[in-house]
């Protein structure tokens, strides 16, 4: 298993308030599980830095389809990738 842990930005669409598909690293990912809201306990940064911040786990598949999973969390200037796993 690879890890990469990046705060890269993304562009994430949703469906019903639940990521559907996004775009990251110059790649189109359509989200391929059900995705699973993340809190504050699950990242790695001093309370009071991500007080009130959440996002989203989620497996995506490219055009490629290559699987990997997704961390992103939402920043004040939109969403980012927190970890991919692969």
């Amino acid at each position: 298993m690879t890890t990469t842990m990046n705060q890269r930005e993304t562009t994430l669409w949703m469906v019903n308030e639940v990521p559907a598909r996004m775009v990251y690293a110059g790649r189109r990912w359509l989200v391929t599980d059900t995705p699973t809201r993340l809190r504050e306990s699950v990242w790695a940064a001093p309370l009071e830095e991500h007080r009130g911040l959440y996002g989203w786990r989620f497996q995506a598949t490219d055009t490629e389809e290559r699987s990997l999973v997704f961390d992103v969390y939402r920043a004040e200037d939109g969403w980012r990738v927190h970890r991919a796993y692969g």
